[in-house]
């Protein structure tokens, strides 16, 4: 047996994992926990790693299971290839991505300290100023510009967004 690529369809990675696997294919969804906005509130939560990606373990030859019915999987767009050839994908490289996977890691800030961003919210919307830090009490620290000097502001995370 040996793992190939999936091409999901857009932010439906999930369903087409559930989906093989709900027809007994062995599957694979490498996740990443994220800082996201939800709600106006900063969230972690475990995003795909490759967006639009899924491994999937397949064997060849005749006892192997079919792999027609993967193509009208739900959430699937198509199977990875090159030429007629699928997508072969090392099991080192399947292996070192559950190895990452499984080390506790900090989740991926969703701003970085020193950013440009722009309040999109309360009297100082559309004011550009530099990301500082999360307070840890569901608020974020930005650093704006008042009459040539700096000044820290607290904000709600839904009140910023990554400045263009």
């Amino acid at each position: 047996m040996h793992w190939y690529l999936i091409h999901t369809k857009p932010r439906q990675e999930k369903l087409a994992q559930e989906n093989l696997e709900r027809q007994e294919y062995i599957c694979y969804l490498p996740l990443l926990p994220t800082e996201k906005l939800h709600r106006g509130k900063l969230v972690v939560s475990a995003e795909p790693l490759f967006p639009r990606y899924l491994f999937i373990r397949l064997d060849k030859g005749d006892s192997a299971k079919s792999w027609s019915p993967i193509r009208s999987t739900k959430g699937v767009s198509r199977l990875v290839t090159f030429g007629s050839e699928p997508a072969l994908v090392s099991d080192a490289l399947i292996e070192l991505l559950k190895s990452i996977e499984a080390s506790p890691r900090q989740p991926q800030p969703l701003f970085a300290p020193g950013e440009r961003v722009r309040l999109t919210g309360g009297a100082f919307s559309g004011v550009e100023g530099i990301y500082q830090m999360s307070d840890g009490e569901s608020r974020v620290m930005v650093l704006i510009e008042v009459l040539s000097r700096p000044v820290q502001m607290q904000v709600s995370p839904g009140d910023v967004s990554k400045a263009n």
